[in-house]
Parts: structure tokens; sequence; C-alpha cells
């Protein structure tokens, strides 16, 4: 799955998911359009004008309706992509995170390289990076030959990843309010 870009203007700030969700992403054929973790992501770049999002998206948050439908956000002065462009299952069926071999791929590293040369090259600005999620982080900071960015990592927007990041593995808490202080971090970073 490609990048998805602004139809036109620069691009200051680029988010890197981990890979497309099977439900989701790559149903839609969007970054972040579809997934469960992805109307988080939507939400927070919608509350800062960095997107807008049909009405009908907000209805049922599916990957595979908003494809049938020809639903598309519209961006604005942000890129979307993932670290792993596509869906990595080992039978076909069951969702995993991109391996190192995945990552590594001479392929992949070409094509993250040239995803950046292509923000950065279009902002006036440093260009601001948000991973979504360990292994987009990890990822990121090993792009030789990449051009210069800042690096800014969030826990994966998935209910997993939210626990995983909490204190205490989010014992005693509550999801929605991990997401709620998720989205209004991320919201701060795209502010910036």
């Amino acid at each position: 799955m490609p990048a998805f870009f602004p139809e036109a203007g620069a691009v200051s700030v680029m988010l890197f998911g981990e890979a497309p969700g099977p439900r989701g992403a790559d149903q839609s054929g969007l970054p972040f359009w579809g997934d469960g973790a992805g109307i988080t992501v939507y939400r927070a770049l919608v509350a800062t004008r960095r997107a807008e999002v049909p009405e009908a998206a907000w209805e049922d948050w599916d990957g595979s309706r908003f494809k049938a439908l020809g639903l598309a956000p519209r961006l604005h002065g942000t890129a979307l992509s993932n670290a792993y462009p596509a869906c990595p299952t080992r039978d076909g069926e069951h969702f995993h995170a991109p391996t190192n071999k995945d990552l590594l791929a001479p392929a992949n590293l070409d094509r993250l390289r040239a995803e950046l040369r292509r923000a950065a090259g279009e902002s006036a600005d440093r260009l601001r990076v948000i991973a979504f999620g360990k292994r987009a982080e990890w990822i990121l900071r090993r792009l030789p030959d990449a051009p210069a960015f800042d690096l800014h990592a969030l826990p994966h927007p998935s209910a997993q990843g939210l626990l995983q990041g909490a204190p205490n593995r989010g014992k005693g808490l509550r999801l929605a309010d991990l997401r709620e202080a998720w989205q209004e971090t991320l919201q701060g970073l795209l502010r910036v």
C-alpha cells in the first residue's frame, strides 16, 4: 500500500503505523482508514484540521465499506504510511506484526526513504515523523540515507498497544481513558 499524501501543499508531519490492518487499511487501501485503531488517528487529525472525514465514515468504521462507498478522507499538511506496506500474515488469515526481516528488506527500506524524501522535500521546516508502535519506531531509527527528521513515538493505538504502553500494563485503567489520553497526546504533536 502506498503512502497517502495530501492532494496539494507541503507536508509538515508524517505518521507511520506498523502495517495495514486486515479489516481496515488492507481493505480500504489507505493507511489507518477503516482500521479499529485508525479511528482514533483520524479523530486527532480532524480535531487539528489536518484531515476532513466524510460524515458517513463515522457511522460504521470499516475499510471494505469505505472502499465500496468510495469514501476517502482529505489530508492537509500531513502524510500517512506504514513501516511495512502490506498486511503481514503467516497463514493468509491471521495478522502479525512485521518481522525484522520484513522491515529490513531492501525494497521496504527504499520505499520508506522515498516516502520520507517526498514529505521532507515539500516542507519548508524540518519534517516531524510520528511512529505508532515499537516496530514502526524501530525501523525509522534504522534508515541510513534518509532525510533528517524529528522522530516522536507513541504506543500503537490498538487496545493491545495502549494497554502495553500504559503504566502497570493498564491494570485498573479504562481503555476509553487510555484512548482519550493517546488522542490528546497525538493532537499536541500535530499542533506543534
